[in-house]
């Protein structure tokens, strides 16, 4: 464990908790910063104490798969925080995303993970033909020449 007053523990997880509900943190970096910064703890070394598997862990504190409540709840309790609903005011609102942040405009849109982009739809090439197929054309009179399929 850190070498760290209980003083500056307290102040550290208050900052965490009040970024995590201003929206400037997800819930997986407030866990890594809990882990990092109060504990000191490597990965494995936590994973362990939870009762987890390290990957299990890097995909919590990285926003990526689908952990139990009873798992996240059982990490926060590590911390002396637990779990709870909380009103969505206007502060903790405003979504965790690059360009929120002082200075930098907001990003206007985005495309959630395993969302198709705009506008691609319908452009498949057809089976047995190489993604380049559908952009070439074969003139009779000479070598084949790429034409603009955008329009």
């Amino acid at each position: 464990m850190k070498a760290t007053t209980g003083e500056l523990r307290k102040q550290l997880i208050e900052e965490i908790i009040r970024l995590h509900t201003d929206g400037e943190l997800t819930l997986g970096m407030a866990i890594r910063r809990l882990r990092l910064e109060i504990t000191g703890f490597d990965q494995e070394t936590f994973a362990q104490m939870c009762g987890m598997s390290t990957r299990a862990l890097y995909q919590l504190e990285t926003d990526k798969g689908n952990p139990a409540l009873s798992t996240v709840d059982s990490i926060l309790r590590k911390f002396g925080l637990r779990m709870g609903l909380m009103a969505a005011t206007p502060a903790n609102r405003r979504g965790v995303i690059a360009g929120e942040r002082s200075g930098v405009s907001p990003v206007t849109h985005a495309i959630s993970r395993g969302a198709k982009p705009k506008g691609r739809t319908g452009t498949r090439p057809e089976a047995g033909t190489s993604p380049n197929a559908a952009t070439k054309e074969t003139h009779k009179d000479g070598p084949t020449s790429e034409r603009d399929v955008s329009q």
